[in-house]
């Protein structure tokens, strides 16, 4: 865990993984995106795994050191999570952060991080990609229309939260180059420590997609 600072002069503590670099050369950056459930063991691990590809990576902690072990806790902390904060201050912190250390930086995140991901592709136009799984942002926070930057979504067909429907909608809104994926899984699919909806086949082939995006878009 580490310290930084948001623009505001403030601090948030966040999860670093660190890319190890042999030739010298800066590393890409990722602004990984909690799940609703906090800054847990599964985001920190996903953390690790986005380093081993090669790309520093930086998990903010927006519940300030708060997790939930149930739905009921996840939708208390949910909603009481200042999201136009959480884009303009903790992310646009992040970024600062990794784009002293980085050579490019992108934006990552699960469920409720997805829709943090739609919110900074949105307003932090430092960004280099944007990679959203199973994420919606609220009107009120984000028009996906103005995202800029190269977008990938990751959405299930058996979502009843962000339902085909509602994928559909983005779709529309974003650019014809955005790539849109869509897996034969239930919402929450690539967390494996939630064996109720982790669906192994479609992981694998959303990180594969992922990390060949990230490369594309972040790699020098």
């Amino acid at each position: 865990m580490i310290d930084y600072q948001r623009p505001d002069g403030a601090l948030s503590q966040a999860y670093l993984a660190e890319a190890t670099s042999t030739d010298g050369l800066k590393r890409p950056g990722l602004i990984l995106i909690q799940e609703w459930w906090g800054l847990n063991s599964h985001i920190c691990d996903v953390a690790e795994r986005y380093a081993a590809a090669g790309f520093t990576t930086l998990a903010p902690d927006l519940y300030r050191g708060r997790q939930a072990n149930t739905a009921d806790e996840a939708t208390h902390l949910k909603q009481n999570l200042d999201f136009a904060d959480a884009t303009h201050q903790d992310l646009a912190g992040a970024l600062n952060f990794l784009l002293q250390h980085c050579s490019k930086v992108g934006v990552s995140g699960f469920c409720m991080g997805g829709a943090l991901t739609i919110a900074a592709a949105v307003h932090l136009p430092a960004l280099s990609a944007a990679s959203c799984f199973y994420g919606l942002a609220p009107a009120t926070l984000a028009n996906p229309a103005l995202i800029k930057i190269p977008f990938q979504g990751h959405f299930a067909d058996q979502d009843d939260w962000c339902t085909p429907a509602l994928a559909d909608a983005l779709q529309a809104q974003l650019p014809d180059s955005a790539e849109m994926y869509r897996y034969p899984a239930d919402h929450g699919f690539f967390n494996d420590a939630r064996p109720e909806v982790f669906d192994a086949d479609c992981a694998k082939l959303a990180w594969e997609r992922t990390l060949a995006f990230l490369r594309r878009h972040l790699q020098a």
